[in-house]
């Protein structure tokens, strides 16, 4: 039998085989001129694949001329600083402020979660295994900064003094990411090759909830203004709602093609997301959604954060530009200092200003509000 897209274990691979087409070498191979893409679509759809755990350590080169658009930016610049990260590769991706006043981030590839100050002063903290490849962070109840081991299929969690504590998942390769903290006490994560939601108390003791629709990919969550846990569903589309108590309940994005990612408690009670097809969203409690394009399609918004400032922050990766947003979806943008940063993960920091990991260059940035 012929091999279709849908036999593909993971669907951005698929998305490999429809772009390919568009990178210069795969042209000349078929011995045909490269179609045209303004927006590079190839280191697009290498930050996509970046995302599968078969891809996670790929490493896009940056092209020649600028990804970043040229118009639609701010007039008058904000400040950004950019931090080096002292071990490299490090591949930093998840970043939360903890409960001591510093930005705790992951750090992928070398399997180890960072710390910094406000002020620029580093630590970090080895994992006790190898490739366990941790990927986002919360401040727990307890006063620890709880994390996923994506490879590792681990919940972590280290003490503001550096101890790690690891807890094994029930299901094996799940491949956990995105995590935060919930309103009954407890860690709330999501697997995205378990295709659940899961569930972790402070003593350790997990409870996983299948999710009623296969292959959805859970990517991240966070605690709504409800009191109950919406996660993004890229490969079918959707937001998630599940209850305390495991009731699940899908909310399909209007837009034909929708990919949320990331997605977090605006200051207005509605629930803002990343959409990677080039939108940011927001989702009522009541199931209502509004969507707004950004000005280039191709720039893969990800991580996204409310600011102090009462605005909506979201990093655009191929683009190398942190995103801001009214309640309106009036939106500002400005370019970041290191061209194809790969900007991932982006949080409010304890001094009222945005922080951010860089993926590709290993730094964190801070955006001055």
């Amino acid at each position: 039998m012929r091999p279709s897209i849908r036999h593909l274990r993971h669907p951005l691979l698929a998305l490999a085989l429809l772009l390919a087409v568009h990178h210069p070498a795969v042209a000349a191979a078929a011995g045909r001129p490269p179609r045209p893409s303004p927006a590079r679509p190839w280191v697009t759809l290498c930050l996509k694949l970046k995302q599968t755990p078969e891809h996670r350590r790929l490493r896009c080169d940056a092209p020649s001329t600028p990804l970043r658009p040229q118009g639609a930016l701010r007039r008058e610049h904000l400040t950004i600083d950019e931090l080096p990260i002292p071990t490299g590769p490090a591949t930093p991706v998840g970043i939360t402020t903890g409960p001591d006043g510093a930005l705790w981030f992951a750090e992928n590839h070398a399997g180890q979660i960072g710390r910094v100050t406000t002020s620029g002063v580093f630590t970090e903290y080895s994992l006790p295994a190898a490739g366990s490849e941790p990927a986002h962070l919360t401040t727990g109840p307890d006063g620890a900064v709880w994390f996923t081991e994506a490879n590792g299929n681990r919940i972590g969690r280290i003490t503001t003094g550096g101890v790690v504590t690891e807890y094994p998942l029930p299901t094996a390769g799940a491949y956990p990411w995105g995590i935060t903290a919930g309103p009954d006490g407890a860690l709330w994560f999501v697997e995205q090759l378990g295709n659940q939601v899961g569930r972790i108390d402070t003593a350790g003791n997990i409870t996983e909830y299948p999710l009623p629709t296969a292959g959805a990919y859970p990517m991240r969550i966070t605690t709504g203004p409800d009191g109950n846990l919406w996660f993004t569903q890229p490969l079918s589309g959707s937001i998630g709602r599940i209850t305390p108590d495991g009731v699940i309940t899908g909310f399909p994005v209007p837009s034909s093609g929708a990919m949320p990612v990331d997605i977090v408690t605006g200051p207005d009670d509605a629930l803002w997301y990343t959409d990677a097809n080039g939108k940011i969203g927001k989702l009522t409690v009541g199931g209502g959604f509004t969507e707004y394009a950004l000005p280039d399609a191709d720039t893969f918004p990800w991580g996204i954060t409310s600011g102090a400032d009462g605005r909506i922050w979201f990093v655009e990766q191929a683009a190398g530009i942190v995103t801001s947003s009214t309640t309106e979806g009036v939106i500002d943008r400005e370019p970041l200092p290191t061209n194809v940063a790969g900007p991932f993960d982006i949080t409010g920091g304890p001094d009222g200003n945005v922080w951010l990991t860089e993926d590709y260059v290993d730094q964190i940035a801070v955006v001055v509000l």
